[in-house]
């Protein structure tokens, strides 16, 4: 089995702004892209969950992953192509490979709930179709169905699944996945920024990241030390990023971190209907973490090994 993306590292799960008539904002949109390249992310993953890609028509799918390809210049960019419609997420895969995608991510089909034999025929014909790199998403909260793990070592298999993202929540189940594909060229992606430290640790090959898009630099040196082993250093980043990872996720994402891109001025707070801006009520919390993360800018930095700082 080989492939050429490598699925190590941050990926952030890009937001998708909007401007006052609900049109994509190209341009903030490319200049967000540019920002998080140069943060040190290792790829980038526009039109998910994030993205808010259930409110977007598949040309603007396609056009949204079109202007991230064209605005990087040394990141792969992993398109959210999923769809509860198997045909409809073929449809979308072709379409983002034919755009320059460099990779796919497919959240699991949700509402209908297929059974495990349906999640692996809908997976396949995929990869069978479509000659790119592939990441099963798995995100029971929102799709009402979870992918277990004899599924996802089957896929494993397929020469176009190069991982598996997790946002399942269960570590045990996540451990028993990485042990089980330790001999295939697959990588384990956390989709949880608060479970991304405990997950490396049993294994895990990086993160799609929500917090990525705020603080991408604290995000890369958290996953960067855990995967050569500074366990100390990346716990006391983890613990920095903490409130953070807490706010982010107080209303459905990606409510919280499109207010906090508008706070630091990445981006707009706007969502398409039916998502509103995020309540008055958070605001003053989300503010105040934010501006606690500014008041030590070089606070990765100053991380020593023992944790202290």
């Amino acid at each position: 089995m080989t492939h050429d993306l490598d699925l190590t590292g941050v990926f952030p799960a890009m937001c998708t702004p909007f401007d006052a008539d609900e049109r994509i904002d190209f341009e903030t949109l490319r200049d967000d892209a540019r920002r998080l390249e140069a943060a040190g992310v290792d790829g980038l993953v526009p039109v998910g969950s994030t993205g808010e890609s259930a409110t977007l028509t598949h040309d603007e799918h396609v056009r949204v992953v079109e202007a991230v390809v064209d605005a990087v210049s040394d990141v792969p960019v992993i398109a959210g192509t999923g769809s509860n419609n198997t045909r409809e997420a073929l449809e979308l895969s072709e379409r983002a490979a034919d755009a320059g995608a460099d990779g796919l991510l497919l959240i699991s089909p949700y509402y209908n709930k297929p059974e495990q034999r349906g999640l692996l025929d809908h997976y396949r014909r995929i990869a069978d179709a479509v000659d790119v790199p592939q990441i099963v998403y798995n995100v029971p909260s929102r799709t009402g169905r979870t992918i277990e793990p004899d599924t996802v070592v089957s896929l494993a298999d397929h020469e176009n699944v190069a991982g598996y993202k997790a946002a399942e929540g269960d570590l045990g189940v996540i451990g028993e996945i990485v042990e089980r594909t330790a001999d295939a060229e697959f990588s384990v992606l956390s989709g949880d920024d608060a479970l991304t430290l405990p997950m490396l640790s049993v294994g895990a090959d990086g993160a799609i990241s929500v917090a990525a898009n705020v603080e991408p630099e604290r995000t890369v040196a958290m996953v960067g030390a855990a995967l050569e082993g500074d366990y100390e250093r990346a716990r006391a980043i983890h613990h920095e990023l903490g409130p953070l990872m807490r706010e982010l996720f107080v209303e459905t994402n990606p409510i919280p971190v499109k207010e906090a891109m508008e706070i630091r001025g990445y981006g707009p707070a706007r969502l398409r209907p039916p998502l509103s801006r995020l309540s008055a009520e958070y605001r003053e919390g989300l503010e105040d973490v934010l501006a606690a993360l500014e008041r030590s800018p070089t606070g990765v930095a100053d991380v020593s090994p023992e944790g202290d700082r």
